[in-house]
């Protein structure tokens, strides 16, 4: 995110520290599971209906349209369905 000229001083501002600490300690208190995701997985390129990945998805792209399955869906969604899907796998995992 930091490439993006835009969105730099702003993300670059952003006391992510202190969120992962807060998100740590909501989670105790509710006793809830953190399971981070890495930072390179693909999210925003996956389908996440049929898992295809999708490599010509550009910023400006709002809505996500899978050529193999046909789903169409709005770009955050899919990608919060797919980093959801991610978390539980690597959950089950551990």
């Amino acid at each position: 995110m930091l490439r993006n000229h835009k969105l730099a001083k702003a993300i670059s501002d952003a006391s992510w520290g202190l969120l992962k600490t807060l998100l740590i300690s909501k989670c105790a208190v509710y006793e809830v599971i953190l399971q981070p995701v890495g930072r390179s997985y693909a999210s925003s390129q996956l389908c996440s209906g049929c898992k295809h990945k999708k490599t010509d998805l550009s910023l400006a792209d709002r809505t996500y349209k899978c050529s193999e399955c046909g789903l169409e869906i709005d770009r955050d969604l899919n990608a919060a369905l797919n980093i959801e899907a991610e978390a539980k796998r690597l959950a089950s995992i551990s």
